[in-house]
């Protein structure tokens, strides 16, 4: 019991139920709904009025990386909020508690219960609502499920994730080399079920190797380096499916184990020379060790391969958009502007499937409590002014702010086109790819009137006047002057933005038509078509986003030039610099955006704008900046009841690793920040020690 309470800190966050269990009412009809992984594992407390046995109110909260193997082991997490309420100056008790943890693979949502005094009762609810018995087999699904989840929800440094839900308590799950036995004992377990768990949004099918289980396997070994385990794993894994070794190689490259994992996807490619993830696999690795080439020579040999293995994966697998994905980066490399942009072009795209989130009634009440050990006066700042700034609409509108999934990949593509060879060059690409509108316009009327017989008195005096419209131009002239007005250079407050906006695209719907309407006669005379391709509408959307971005971004470095030539301050508020900062990193301009991400931390803090700063610092190799900027992210991250962020640790490890560990806690220890950061941060760093990482024994 001393160790959980010592695991579990004793601030909780509680939302206050407006009408007695109805969290968990609500959280029973949601699981029909569920299509991952699952919500964070709710905590429901039933609590009474010290004075009144008759006034009782529900709280809850929801938590993630809580052992969950058994009903043993969850209960003590109950038992530690429950006995936290009894003290001399109570003015409730916990008289019984519900912990809620989801099982994806049998779809049954897990329960424990307890009352006070002393009784514990486990049980599963299906998706009808109906109880069910559980057993040692479900419990084992539910603990690597939990595992997942806790991998899945957890926050990347910068606050997004943390943002998304109120209240969720954030741990480690596994923290020591005997809890790892545990989580891969259980992976190596249900491993060829993974696929029933689904997968990221950009895998159109799962299957063994790509699925949330492989990516939360994947995630674990990156954070804490701890590869040896995973070679192992793996390693037994793939004498049961030969498959496995894209999973194994992916690790050995991890590991600098090169000439190895070159050799295992050699051999198992003569086997299965067509699975579609050892040939990315081998793509990406090509592409990887092209980029570090010493000479253009050996550079262009690499990228020759590169190409081979993700032109041959697209065929084992072209309703992926990974594969085509993988392909137009390896043109990028070559400086391929027209294949890449065609291959792009030719990327299926999905859906963007977001995590399950916890669909719960609104709350009569919130208690945030804020631990004292996170007080630090710049942290407070973000609070203080965060909803009293202005912010400028046209930076709340970018679109390309909120792409996730396959979208958010295509756009990192195009802006990378773009960072290389600039917005003009990239719109004379786009118009000798694809068939432009007014392009097309102008090929199909010359098509039309070829295929027209020759007009004479007679046959007019016979047919009557032909109607304009009837030759498919009607609306010509409004749509003339969309494509004028389109192809203008616009100039916001009459400032020259100095981007010209793409025209736009035929579209594919209407070509279509016209050729089952004009038939093949007028497709001989379409010869420029028949050279280019439609551009997909998704793409053509993306363009637009980019002339977004781009056109916001010019204005704003021409007007911090003219405000600088003039020596005048350039103000904006912090979050608009916080909008900017992310703008800039969004179009790989890495340095204009960490000084928009330095001008945003000068006014308050912010996790965003930090974490923005700590990625420029591990590129320098700045190691007392990287471990001050650490140290301010772990404390926002324990103020927001989060211990677990899988970046930050991987953070860590490398700083361990380069540096060693008596280095980092002495650099951490002469920061000058309050005792109790100090130590938040130690605590961070014991992991490794724990696992006796690389760098610990120095």
């Amino acid at each position: 019991m001393g160790d959980v309470a010592k695991l579990y800190e004793p601030v909780v966050p509680e939302l206050t139920e407006e009408i007695l269990h109805e969290s968990i009412d609500a959280r029973t009809e949601s699981l029909a709904t569920l299509r991952e992984l699952g919500p964070p594992d709710l905590v429901h407390l039933l609590k009474q009025s010290t004075r009144d046995s008759r006034k009782q109110t529900g709280v809850y909260h929801h938590v993630t990386g809580v052992d969950a193997s058994s009903s043993a082991s969850l209960a003590p997490y109950i038992n530690t909020l429950a006995y936290g309420d009894h003290g001399p100056n109570a003015v409730s008790r916990t008289v019984a508690g519900v912990f809620c943890c989801y099982n994806a693979f049998s779809r049954l949502d897990m329960r424990v219960h307890v009352s006070y005094p002393g009784t514990v009762e486990s049980y599963c609810v299906d998706e009808r609502g109906d109880k069910r018995k559980a057993s040692d087999e479900l419990w084992l699904e539910t603990y690597l499920c939990s595992v997942l989840r806790a991998y899945s929800y957890a926050d990347d440094g910068s606050g997004s994730s943390i943002r998304k839900i109120v209240g969720v308590r954030r741990f480690n799950p596994v923290t020591k080399t005997e809890t790892e036995h545990r989580f891969l004992n259980a992976a190596e377990q249900l491993f060829f079920r993974g696929w029933q768990l689904g997968s990221d949004s950009i895998v159109q099918v799962p299957t063994n190797v790509s699925n949330h289980l492989t990516t939360g396997l994947l995630k674990y070994l990156d954070t804490t380096g701890r590869y040896a385990s995973g070679i192992n794993l793996f390693e037994k894994l793939r004498t049961q499916s030969v498959e496995v070794a894209s999973l194994l190689a992916k690790v050995l490259f991890m590991g600098s184990e090169e000439v190895l994992g070159v050799k295992i996807l050699y051999e198992s490619l003569q086997q299965t020379p067509m699975d579609y993830v050892m040939l990315d696999t081998q793509a990406e690795y090509l592409l990887k060790k092209a980029q570090k080439a010493d000479t253009p020579e050996v550079k262009e040999e690499r990228l020759k391969m590169a190409l081979g293995c993700a032109d041959r994966s697209t065929i084992a697998a072209p309703s992926e958009f990974s594969t085509w994905a993988r392909l137009a980066q390896v043109y990028v490399a070559m400086e391929d502007w027209e294949n890449a942009l065609t291959t792009l072009n030719s990327c299926p795209m999905f859906t963007y499937q977001d995590k399950d989130s916890p669909m719960m009634p609104e709350p009569r009440d919130f208690h945030l409590p804020i631990m004292a050990e996170t007080r630090l006066d710049e942290i407070d700042s973000e609070l203080e002014s965060r909803y009293s700034e202005q912010v400028d609409p046209s930076l709340l509108g970018l679109r390309a702010a909120s792409y996730r999934g396959t979208f958010k990949k295509a756009y990192g593509i195009l802006t990378e086109m773009t960072a290389k060879i600039g917005w003009d060059q990239l719109l004379k690409i786009r118009s000798n790819v694809f068939v432009m509108e007014d392009e097309y316009r102008t090929e199909k009327q010359e098509a039309t009137q070829a295929a027209q017989p020759k007009r004479t008195p007679s046959m007019d005096g016979l047919r009557g006047t032909p109607d304009p419209t009837t030759n498919g131009d009607e609306g010509s002239d409004d749509e003339g002057e969309k494509s004028a007005e389109a192809a203008t250079t616009l100039a916001p407050n009459g400032e020259g933005s100095g981007v010209e906006r793409p025209s736009s695209t035929a579209d594919p719907e209407e070509v279509k038509a016209d050729t089952t309407e004009n038939g093949t006669h007028a497709d001989d005379h379409l010869s420029k078509l028949n050279t280019k391709r439609l551009c997909e509408r998704w793409l053509d959307s993306l363009f637009m986003v980019l002339y977004e971005d781009l056109r916001v971004y010019t204005i704003w470095r021409t007007q911090m030039a003219q405000y600088r030539a003039q020596q005048m301050q350039y103000k904006k508020s912090a979050e608009e610099w916080e909008i900017l900062g992310s703008l800039a990193e969004r179009l790989q301009h890495f340095d204009e955006a960490a000084e928009a991400y330095r001008a945003c931390l000068s006014l308050r803090f912010s996790p965003i704008a930090l974490a923005g700063v700590l990625r420029g610092f591990e590129k320098a190799k700045s190691t007392r900046d990287t471990v001050a900027a650490l140290m301010r992210l772990v404390t926002w991250q324990y103020r927001r009841y989060s211990q677990f962020s899988p970046e930050l640790l991987r953070t860590i490890r490398i700083l361990i690793e380069d540096e060693g560990a008596m280095k980092v806690r002495s650099i951490v220890q002469t920061r000058g920040l309050p005792q109790p950061v100090i130590d938040l941060t130690h605590g961070w760093t014991a992991l490794f020690t724990n696992f006796h990482s690389n760098g610990t024994d120095s």
